[in-house]
């Protein structure tokens, strides 16, 4: 018998599996906060539904807890003060193990439709959650909706829909008959079972603690598995909120809600411990090489899906559309202040200069420019507050004044600490651009987080391709830009992208930006290169989290 959850949100999920396939734009959560969309008071109860967090005790009611932790700083500088549950992390895995069998016993279909009304609860406190995203990142409130909310779900809704098509590739059961001859045919039932492999751990980021989380976390659900979600301490609260939301809908289908816990912990140790524990078998990060080198070469017990540090860059050859060009570059190089794992850093330009449909333009004549262009944007205040947002650390602040000091190349536009009189407490840098030449690779040939990027001198545009694919190759990258009318080198770049396995943006003039990946159509990672092992998503980001135990018997 179906599901009632599945039968309920069939049409969410046929969308998606459409959509997968045909790579198409298609979206079932709204982007845009519009009162039409989401009724005329769902801002107003959003909000109040985060200040009600405030100085207060989040409750979770999850066993085995110890105390109270949580002390998260905003970017705004806005006081949180939420306090929340502090678990021994062998319980929590113990009791994921444990939920695990009612979890199983509701089969894929079961599965698959319980994920998508936590989706769906999830979606009714978009508002809740902007704000939770925006004040414990420094993402602007449109970008903390948007990414924060709706396209993390989508995230989320893409890992359901592989894990469901996956799934459904598995019969329950087969009738199996081999012919003998004149003798009597062997006939076996045979009966196959989905079965997770055990408890995921998702150890989250402090930029995008749901775009980042929402893939993992959902791809183990789904495949049958209890997931362990530790958040980054300083943006612990849009995680707490969607843990509470994934735990009363299974509890109102009868689900045990350990099967989904969160584990605040402060101390690195206790997240070795859980990342290494016997049970955990996949363990989903996003964050710094370090860490996650650390993950890869100790949690041998699991399955490691990680996204780590890259040099995103962007080769300029020639354009036809300079202006717009240059428009493009400003705002992705200014969105959240360049902290985006996607954001380009290294833009490679000829030593002779490129020619454009303002004519020729020396590699000077770029660099002054495109700092213009980066002014220009950025202009006007509530422009600037609303893209740049707040530095989400001290050390990203503290890398940017470093830059802005000259010692890592020639200073093209200096960066400039803006008051935004909303927030008075708030850090807010407008980007710094470098100039240097490409042998100075000890300047950019390491990922420098935050608005940091550096105008790159090549020799020629070949030497600049074999530049971009060398720094894909030995550091890693998620995203790579080309500007060019020759067809010979888009060719040329092309090939190099396929070799160094890194997603490739060409002439980007209008509303799309390199560093936006768009769910259900880009493959966010390939999972080919340093920068992650891992794409969100494919098949490969689901397929490994269950197993097939099969039964059989003659008949």
């Amino acid at each position: 018998m179906s599901h009632p959850l599945f039968e309920k949100h069939r049409a969410t999920l046929d969308g998606a599996l459409h959509a997968i396939a045909t790579r198409g734009y298609w979206s079932p959560y709204s982007e845009m906060p519009s009162p039409k969309v989401y009724g005329e008071h769902a801002a107003a109860d959003g909000k109040q539904a985060f200040e009600a967090h405030l100085g207060k005790s989040f409750e979770l009611d999850q066993p085995a807890q110890t105390g109270w932790g949580g002390k998260e700083s905003s970017p705004y500088g806005i006081a949180l003060d939420v306090r929340y549950p502090v678990c021994d992390h062998e319980a929590l895995v113990a009791a994921g193990q444990a939920a695990m069998k009612g979890w199983q016993a509701v089969g894929a279909q079961g599965r698959t439709g319980i994920c998508l009304e936590i989706l769906d609860r999830i979606h009714q406190q978009s508002f809740e959650m902007g704000h939770a995203v925006m004040m414990t990142t420094g993402q602007g409130w449109m970008m903390a909706f948007q990414a924060g909310a709706a396209h993390a779900l989508d995230r989320g809704l893409e890992s359901v829909a592989y894990a469901w098509r996956e799934q459904g590739f598995v019969p329950a059961e087969s009738h199996w008959e081999k012919p003998q001859g004149k003798n009597p045919a062997l006939v076996m039932k045979k009966h196959y079972e989905i079965v997770g492999r055990g408890v995921g751990l998702v150890v989250g980021c402090g930029t995008f603690p749901t775009w980042n989380t929402y893939p993992g976390l959902f791809a183990a659900l789904a495949t049958g598995n209890a997931v362990i979600v530790k958040p980054h301490s300083n943006a612990i609260l849009p995680v707490a909120i969607t843990v509470r939301a994934i735990r009363a809908v299974l509890a109102e289908n009868g689900i045990d809600p350990n099967l989904v816990t969160l584990c605040v912990a402060e101390q690195r140790s206790v997240t070795q411990a859980l990342a290494t524990h016997v049970g955990v078998k996949s363990v989903d990060f996003t964050g710094s090489n370090v860490f996650g080198q650390w993950l890869i070469d100790n949690c041998k017990q699991a399955q490691v899906y990680a996204e780590l540090a890259g040099v995103n860059n962007i080769v300029i050859d020639s354009t036809s559309a300079y202006k717009a060009m240059l428009g493009n570059l400003a705002f992705t190089l200014s969105l959240y202040s360049g902290q985006m794992c996607t954001t380009s850093q290294a833009i490679i330009v000829p030593a002779g200069g490129i020619e454009t449909d303002q004519g020729h333009k020396s590699y000077d004549e770029f660099c002054a420019d495109l700092a213009a262009a980066i002014e220009r944007f950025l202009g006007k205040p509530e422009v600037a507050f609303a893209v740049l947002g707040a530095m989400q650390s001290s050390a990203t602040a503290e890398r940017v004044e470093l830059a802005s000091g000259g010692s890592l190349g020639r200073v093209v536009l200096a960066s400039k600490k803006l008051d935004n009189p909303e927030f008075p407490g708030a850090d807010v840098r407008t980007p710094v651009l470098l100039a240097c030449d490409a042998a100075d690779e000890a300047a950019y040939m390491e990922e420098r987080f935050g608005p940091i990027s550096f105008v790159v001198k090549a020799a020629d545009t070949a030497a600049a391709i074999a530049l971009s694919e060398r720094i894909v190759n030995t550091h890693g990258a998620l995203t790579v830009g080309l500007y060019s009318t020759r067809q010979d080198v888009i060719d040329a770049m092309t090939e190099a992208t396929w070799r160094g396995k890194v997603a490739l943006s060409i002439n980007l003039t209008g509303g799309v930006f390199v560093n936006q990946s768009s769910a259900f159509s880009d493959y966010h990672g390939t999972g080919g290169n340093p920068a992650a092992n891992a794409s969100y998503a494919d098949s490969a980001f689901v397929a490994n989290r269950f197993r097939v135990v099969q039964r059989r018997y003659h008949v």
